[in-house]
């Protein structure tokens, strides 16, 4: 790579990731709380599904905006316990991309943190 290209790269992601996790974690927000909030009147195992997806994820998106490693690591974890616990509880997978899709801005916020030019320098 050029010398500035790592830079760019590191911004693109960074910027991208923000933007979107600033429209998945309001979508998210407007879909749980749209409906009266209602969500959390479901029995345990939901409430369990519900501390993965979509608190877990939210809460690592928001973590993300300061410590992008962190941040992806806990919304791609959160997302792999929910996909976990789903499976656990009722047998299958969720239906549809849509978890994994608002998911996305913590694989990008990890991609951002590899590709910050300044966070392995060696230190001596």
């Amino acid at each position: 790579m050029r010398d500035g290209s790592g830079k760019v790269l590191y911004a693109v992601l960074r910027w991208s990731a923000r933007g979107l996790s600033a429209v998945a974690v309001g979508g998210l927000f407007l879909f749980v709380w749209g409906e009266g909030g209602r969500a959390l009147d479901a029995g345990w195992r939901e409430k369990i599904l519900f501390a993965f997806f979509p608190l877990g994820v939210s809460a690592g998106m928001v973590l993300g905006w300061w410590i992008e490693m962190s941040g992806g690591v806990f919304t791609l974890l959160s997302l792999a316990g929910f996909y976990a616990v789903h499976l656990a509880v009722a047998g299958h997978l969720p239906g549809g991309p849509w978890f994994a899709v608002f998911s996305l801005p913590g694989l990008l916020f990890l991609l951002a943190a590899f590709a910050d030019p300044t966070a392995f320098r060696r230190r001596n």
